[in-house]
């Protein structure tokens, strides 16, 4: 047996399967057979294409909250990382 590799689709051809799934025209082993891929990869490119439809559509100030709480999210964690190491310090310096 040979070697089994993994074929890597692009963005536009997951997009192009994805529309044609959420037209409903055909079923969606249909629509596999025809472009030559499993139908379990149709139905999560169809799922991820409908649940990113929303943020398609977003206001720009929204997609910047989301940019700006990931920044906060990492700032934070390194805060918690630092008062942790504090506290493990204090702990056994009133310890003795």
């Amino acid at each position: 047996m040979g070697k089994v590799t993994r074929k890597r689709h692009t963005a536009e051809f997951k997009a192009r399967v994805a529309l044609e799934a959420i037209r409903g025209e055909q079923t969606l082993a249909e629509i596999g057979a025809k472009h030559g891929v499993h139908l379990t990869l149709v139905a999560t490119w169809k799922k991820a294409a409908i649940e990113g439809m929303a943020t398609t559509f977003a206001s720009k100030s929204e997609a910047s909250e989301t940019a700006v709480t990931a920044a906060e999210v990492t700032k934070l964690h390194a805060k918690i990382g630092q008062l942790v190491v504090e506290r493990d310090f204090l702990a056994k310096a009133f310890g003795r």
